[in-house]
């Protein structure tokens, strides 16, 4: 039986991948764990392998770009024949057709986008120039450079697509929304319209702490930042208050006791979040080691798709603003932002003092986490994070 081998998921945020080359041909016989290709996302490079043994048979090429769950290949039997492709495309006429039925049949129907053949060149002049690459006429069994640029140079600008509110002026760019971006865009749209989201905030007292972490750093010769403080003061927080360590899944809410804590981290054109794995067994020193490690493969695109999937509570750090309301990860139930630390006058012991304060946002979907939960939680993290003695055992 014929086994499809599809394009792989790696990450929330994909939405499609590039085949690179593949290492055998059509026809080859590979083994199980053999690697087939390298997969390219817009952030992630992952190196493909067969899930079974059996004999090659590709349907991608290299450089063609697939969707996610898109079949590029099977694993064939000994004689066995390839399943038949479906025809997503208009069949070309047969030369019993008529020229004028065929005209009709294919002027009255818009391009597929996801069978258009196109080259990786087409495709990067295509986003530079702003044109809907599926609009563009082959000149031969692929659209290639030279087609984008003759449509672009025959399109008239103002049959361009382009809907622009009057009065603006002429944009230096015009892109689509793709690539990450677009699935940042899908991911947050369906976070917020399938959640209950309510954000609370809260200034901490870091001053003690930020001391603290410095000596730590000192002492052990690594660097331990005010970012590894707070995620493990959440995961002593999370301990007293575990609903906030739950996922909400088709009706169902499961609650965790491993705390698997994601954490954002910012790239050219978008963002992605690794996760930190059973964050709650382990010092201030393993979690900068794998924050470290994580963020270092993440701008690198070397993260593979088991890093950043399975996330129970995420936290997002944004030091340049004050505050700010972070939009949850689909499925968890809560998220902390954090904002950046300031100097300010505060009221202690009826006298007025500098100490450095941080801005602390939390979102939680209010159907799977009542207010008085958060605030709980909230006030376990202050005392953890303003008596943080605890966090460097």
């Amino acid at each position: 039986m014929a086994i499809p081998i599809v394009m792989p998921r790696l990450g929330d945020f994909m939405t499609e991948g590039v085949v690179g080359s593949w290492n055998k041909q059509s026809g080859d016989q590979v083994s199980q764990g053999e690697s087939l290709t390298e997969i390219e996302s817009e952030k992630l490079n992952y190196d493909l392998e067969a899930t079974s043994s059996g004999m090659l048979h590709i349907v991608a090429n290299s450089g063609e770009t697939v969707a996610v769950d898109g079949i590029i290949a099977y694993l064939l039997e000994e004689g066995e024949e390839p399943p038949a492709a479906p025809t997503a495309e208009a069949p070309l006429a047969s030369p019993a057709t008529s020229s004028g039925t065929a005209k009709e049949s294919t002027s009255n129907q818009a391009p597929s986008k996801v069978t258009v053949k196109s080259t990786p060149g087409a495709r990067k002049v295509a986003t530079s120039l702003g044109i809907d690459i599926s609009l563009v006429s082959p000149s031969g069994a692929r659209i290639t450079e030279a087609d984008v640029r003759s449509y672009a140079d025959q399109s008239d600008p103002d049959d361009s697509g382009i809907n622009l509110p009057t009065g603006l002026p002429t944009p230096l760019e015009s892109r689509p929304l793709d690539g990450m971006r677009r699935g940042i865009a899908a991911h947050m749209r369906s976070s917020l319209s399938n959640t209950a989201q309510l954000s609370f905030f809260i200034d901490v007292d870091v001053t003690d702490a930020q001391r603290d972490r410095r000596e730590a750093s000192k002492e052990s010769g690594s660097t331990i930042t005010l970012a590894h403080l707070l995620m493990k003061a959440c995961s002593e927080a999370i301990k007293r208050v575990p609903a906030m360590n739950s996922v909400l899944s088709d009706g169902i809410i499961h609650s965790f006791e491993s705390v698997n804590m994601g954490f954002a981290v910012a790239l050219d054109d978008g963002l992605i979040v690794p996760v930190i794995r059973e964050i709650e067994s382990k010092n201030l020193t393993d979690i900068a080691a794998d924050m470290e490690d994580l963020v270092s493969q993440a701008r690198d695109g070397k993260l593979l798709p088991d890093q950043v999937v399975g996330g129970t509570f995420t936290i997002s750090v944004l030091g340049v603003a004050d505050g700010f309301t972070p939009i949850l990860n689909a499925g968890q139930s809560a998220i902390l932002g954090v904002g950046r630390s300031l100097e300010k006058p505060v009221v202690r012991k009826s006298e007025i003092v500098i100490r450095e304060m941080l801005t602390l946002s939390l979102t939680i979907d209010h159907q799977v986490i009542d207010g008085a939960v958060a605030t709980a939680f909230l006030r376990r993290l202050q005392q953890s994070i303003e008596r943080p003695s605890a966090l460097f055992k």
